[in-house]
């Protein structure tokens, strides 16, 4: 384990102390991705707070970060994305400059920004839920955090960048 994965597990562990938060840690044998810790963890995959580093160009100068939250299930929509902060091309970071941002493996990207580089945007279906889960910048322990308490200490943007369901096959 990294040096920046103590550090933001315990930075994020203070800060929900500080701030009152109702939350809960689990202990699971080493997992990131998300169906699969899901199932670890005893719960839903829509539960669960998938976070995804993406990088928007604005013309050809600009480059900005955001940490895409959405439900476990869904799929980020990109192309939301890009609209969201009008850009010109989109893209998911690369694992490297992703892990650097979110100051965690990839895997255990917390659903909070600690870099002001990096711009916290959550789809509003994660937030219909009492409770969220998610990977604490370790692969072995989890926290379930009370919604409300996660929007008022996170302070994200709340906005649509879950991809539409396709609709199933016949046959």
């Amino acid at each position: 384990m990294t040096g920046d994965s103590v550090d933001a597990y315990g930075r994020l562990i203070a800060d929900l102390d500080a701030g009152g938060a109702r939350y809960r840690v689990i202990d699971h044998p080493a997992e990131g991705r998300t169906e699969l810790v899901s199932a670890l963890r005893g719960h839903g995959v829509e539960q669960a707070a998938k976070c995804l580093i993406v990088m928007v160009k604005i013309g050809k100068k600009t480059t900005r970060h955001v940490l895409a939250v959405v439900p476990g299930d869904a799929r980020l929509d990109l192309q939301a994305v890009k609209g969201l902060l009008e850009g010109t091309y989109v893209a998911f970071a690369d694992k490297d400059r992703a892990e650097e941002l979110a100051g965690s493996v990839s895997g255990t990207v917390l659903p909070f920004s600690y870099d002001p580089r990096l711009e916290l945007v959550v789809d509003p279906s994660l937030l219909e839920l009492p409770e969220i889960y998610f990977n604490a910048a370790r692969l072995d322990r989890s926290l379930v955090l009370a919604t409300d308490d996660y929007v008022r200490l996170a302070a994200p943007r709340v906005a649509g960048i879950v991809a539409p369901a396709t609709a199933p096959t016949a046959g």
